[in-house]
């Protein structure tokens, strides 16, 4: 029983550990503003598609997956369900796309602190990532 128990252990703890996080950071606001945004890779090493479902974070008082489209030259931001990361694929999470909204935030970000996230995939993996606080003019010296 116990070696039956064990490998089925082993099975599913294999079925996890097929998402990647790399190059996550917080977007640096100004003090007055009451809202920020996570932006990251997240690369799925698995044969099935893979959806971020949920982020959790205590830094704000509400976290939400987000999208931008383009209407009639207005760019609108809304919330969406999930973000789907396909098959052997990568999803950037990136300004003028999808993104993690924090919005009512407990305290003043400034570059440098270190923001701890959870994120929940469908899959049943769930990460912690610490995101650094970026400010924007240096994000943009690295494009």
């Amino acid at each position: 029983m116990k070696k039956i128990l064990l490998f089925s252990l082993f099975i599913v703890t294999g079925l996890f550990a097929k998402i990647e996080i790399e190059n996550a950071y917080v977007r640096e606001v100004p003090p007055t503003m009451p809202n920020s945004a996570i932006f990251m890779n997240i690369e799925n090493k698995s044969d099935k598609i893979v959806n971020l479902i949920k982020a959790e974070s205590s830094i704000a008082k509400s976290v939400e997956l987000h999208t931008h489209t383009m209407n009639n030259g207005m760019m609108r931001m809304y919330q969406v369900d999930k973000i789907t990361i396909n098959a052997n694929s990568e999803t950037l999470l990136q300004p003028g796309g999808f993104h993690i909204m924090l919005i009512g935030l407990n305290k003043k970000l400034k570059e440098s602190d270190i923001v701890e996230v959870e994120l929940s995939f469908s899959n049943g993996e769930k990460i912690k990532i610490k995101a650094p606080v970026k400010k924007v003019q240096s994000m943009m010296m690295h494009h």
